[in-house]
């Protein structure tokens, strides 16, 4: 049995309790109903398949492919009433926000997810999130693109129809925050990228790899908090979507598809998981410490029906898991 210890991730600064101990312990808590897949292709009353209405008014075209649409409902507007700077003495401190939200439908098929997406319909994601970055992020004000992917009730997606989101925003959320400056940092001391020298240390290994193809690996990282966590990363330095080559883009969507399947293999189930991915700041600094890369974080911890909770010391404390990364890549390699 490995003994508990803790594990850095230079990302962000944080420090990972892994537990393995743990995963013998038996399990009273709560157990989710089982998640059936969608089945319908076409659902009259879903408010993001082609043809229908949607809040206020607006109805969707009949597309045949991606679909992008300003977010009925934004947690953030890119034209909002001057608000007040406040900061007393530190402690009471808030300032004005802007930003916009989209939403971007994957398929017209209300039944289908990434992992059951044709490979060309994958690689057409891709390039409307390429298309998305530009675009949002030539406006001058804008600093963060955050792109990502929330799937499954268990991680609060509203609707099983296959989409994602989009928030921008004129000030860098705080997670990509720490991970641009302890990129920057490392490459200053080291003068080679924080990511592709933790990846070179991976491909060597092995022992955390899940797959790979000619452009692309996916891992579960080694300070990873949930259970079967896993970042992708490139293999050729890359900042951002719009540096990939045509035959990365390809290779990207190609293993989008390959982790999706391999999560609803796991359980025999449609996986739930929030997906993100972090690239440069388009705040037009040149970044060139920063590597684009995806995060997925799925919650579920042993079976389709018990997962991970967030509670007690991971709260208070910090981040524990009782899997270790090296135990659920091999479980991942497997599916």
């Amino acid at each position: 049995m490995i003994a508990p210890h803790r594990r850095f991730n230079p990302l962000t600064g944080d420090w990972i309790l892994v537990s393995p101990h743990r995963a013998a312990r038996p399990w009273q808590g709560q157990v989710e109903p089982a998640a059936t897949p969608a089945l319908v292709h076409h659902d009259p009353e879903c408010y993001l398949c082609p043809g229908n209405a949607r809040s206020g008014g607006h109805v969707n075209p009949r597309y045949e492919s991606t679909f992008v649409f300003d977010n009925d409902f934004p947690a953030l507007l890119p034209d909002t009433a001057p608000a007040a700077v406040a900061d007393e003495a530190g402690l009471l401190v808030s300032q004005p926000e802007r930003g916009l939200c989209r939403v971007v439908c994957f398929s017209p098929d209300h039944a289908l997810t990434l992992a059951r997406m044709p490979a060309s319909a994958v690689e057409r994601v891709v390039e409307t999130w390429t298309a998305q970055y530009l675009e949002i992020g030539a406006l001058p004000w804008m600093r963060s693109v955050q792109i990502f992917e929330n799937r499954g009730e268990m991680m609060g997606a509203s609707n099983p129809h296959p989409h994602g989101q989009i928030w921008a925003s004129e000030h860098l959320p705080n997670e990509l925050r720490k991970e641009v400056e302890s990129q920057r940092q490392y490459f200053e001391r080291h003068a080679e990228p924080l990511l592709m020298r933790y990846l070179a240390r991976e491909l060597a290994a092995g022992e955390r790899l899940v797959d790979g193809n000619p452009s692309f690996a996916a891992l579960v990282p080694y300070w990873a908090v949930w259970p079967f966590e896993t970042l992708v990363l490139p293999r050729r330095h890359v900042t951002a979507l719009d540096e990939l080559t045509p035959l990365e883009a390809r290779d990207l969507a190609a293993i989008l598809r390959s982790v999706t399947s391999r999560y609803d293999r796991l359980f025999s189930t449609p996986f739930p998981y929030s997906m993100g991915l972090h690239q440069r700041p388009t705040d037009g600094d040149e970044h060139s410490s920063f590597t684009f890369h995806l995060h997925f974080y799925p919650p579920l911890l042993r079976s389709a029906t018990v997962r991970k909770f967030m509670v007690g010391y991971e709260m208070l404390g910090g981040p524990q898991r009782d899997l270790t990364p090296e135990s659920a890549a091999a479980l991942l390699r497997g599916c």
